[in-house]
């Protein structure tokens, strides 16, 4: 079956980091696009970062440009997100998500979570 599984959250000090991993199985994941969501309490689930099947595009929010990069390794079925000059306001679970098009019809996928908390 399908699965995607986030790690590598936990607590951190603001202007620290963190690399967060999203391993897929259950798909062939080199077809789909992937994508970093991320949702605090309270509030609604904003886009992050997305990069395309082949890994040669990415986008980021503009709260995260300069600060976080998204990648992939097709090869190891894992997307990645490094996230740099951490702040408390990217504290929120974080999802990863594959999504492929055909035509007008969507699949996704999405990862369970994992928590990040940046704090003194």
């Amino acid at each position: 079956q399908v699965q995607l599984v986030e790690s590598g959250g936990g607590l951190v000090q603001p202007g620290g980091s963190l690399r967060l991993s999203c391993a897929a199985s259950g798909f062939t994941f080199s077809n789909y696009a992937m994508s970093w969501y991320r949702q605090a309490p309270g509030k609604e689930r904003e886009l992050v970062a997305t990069i395309s099947s082949g890994g040669s595009s990415t986008n980021y929010a503009d709260s995260v440009k300069g600060r976080f990069t998204i990648s992939r390794d097709n090869a190891k079925n894992t997307v990645y997100l490094q996230m740099n000059s951490l702040k408390p306001e990217d504290t929120a679970v974080y999802y990863c998500k594959a999504v492929k098009s055909i035509l007008a019809v969507s699949y996704d996928y999405w990862g369970q979570g994992t928590q990040v908390t940046v704090s003194s």
